[in-house]
């Protein structure tokens, strides 16, 4: 939601997985870095914790690897 970009913020970077942050200016208000132990570790904080954070409307997940 427009507006709610701060309190948003606040809440996330209460995570504990979050390890960096930044707002950014196009399709989404916020990219963050997280590190998880696991896939399933990660699934969850995605879709029970951020997800229900008022403000997240949407997200979309990268998942890093090495060549």
């Amino acid at each position: 939601m427009p507006g709610k970009e701060k309190q948003t913020l606040g809440k996330l970077k209460a995570l504990k997985s979050v390890v960096h942050m930044s707002a950014v200016f196009g399709r989404w208000d916020l990219v963050l870095d997280m590190e998880t132990d696991d896939l399933p570790a990660l699934s969850n904080i995605v879709v029970q914790e951020i997800r229900s954070i008022p403000g997240v409307l949407s997200t979309e997940t990268l998942v890093t690897t090495s060549l």
